[in-house]
């Protein structure tokens, strides 16, 4: 299971969107940054990465297998811990687990302890950059794009993000063969 600590951050700015979409009251504000946050949501969901880094928290199973974590791509891992069947979390030595982040942000963790049944618990941050600036262009202008067509289209739009925003966002695309 994965949980994820909430940001507040932007993978676009307000002012980017309004001045795509030639507004300068601001009184369509909110609007507006709600639609930004749901475009990074396409857009994360798209690409197959996290674009702002946050925190999260995952149990993976402690079977002594390597387990991925699901968000990627993985910053650091900060601590794993072994959790009992009561839900009680227990701070593992450094010498009860291993940690691996490859070369491609995929993020690995498995129990040392032979024999141990229980889950763990990871806390790990992951993401494309610490703030929007430091994304790439094209995943930016792509979230702007959708946002604005959904702010024309105004709940006309259709499931698919326009064919220019795929081909924007595209080159970071990552996709899992399971």
């Amino acid at each position: 299971m994965l949980a994820q600590d909430e940001s507040g951050a932007l993978a676009a700015s307000l002012a980017e969107l309004k001045a795509y979409l030639r507004i300068e009251t601001s009184g369509e504000d909110g609007v507006l940054t709600g639609l930004l946050r749901s475009a990074a949501a396409l857009c994360e969901q798209f690409v197959g990465q996290w674009l702002i880094v946050r925190g999260a928290r995952e149990t993976v199973a402690g079977d002594g297998s390597w387990q991925r974590l699901a968000a990627r791509p993985v910053v650091t891992i900060e601590s794993v811990e072994a959790v009992d069947a009561d839900g009680t979390a227990v701070a593992l030595p450094v010498d009860g687990y291993a940690i691996d982040i490859d070369a491609a942000g995929e993020g690995w963790v498995r129990s040392t302890r032979a024999g141990d049944r229980r889950r763990l618990m990871v806390r790990y941050s992951a993401g494309m950059a610490s703030e929007m600036n430091g994304l790439p262009e094209a995943l930016r202008q792509g979230i702007v794009r959708l946002a604005a067509e959904h702010f024309s289209a105004r709940g006309t739009e259709s499931a698919a993000p326009p064919a220019v925003v795929s081909a924007l966002w595209r080159p970071w695309r990552r996709m899992r063969l399971r």
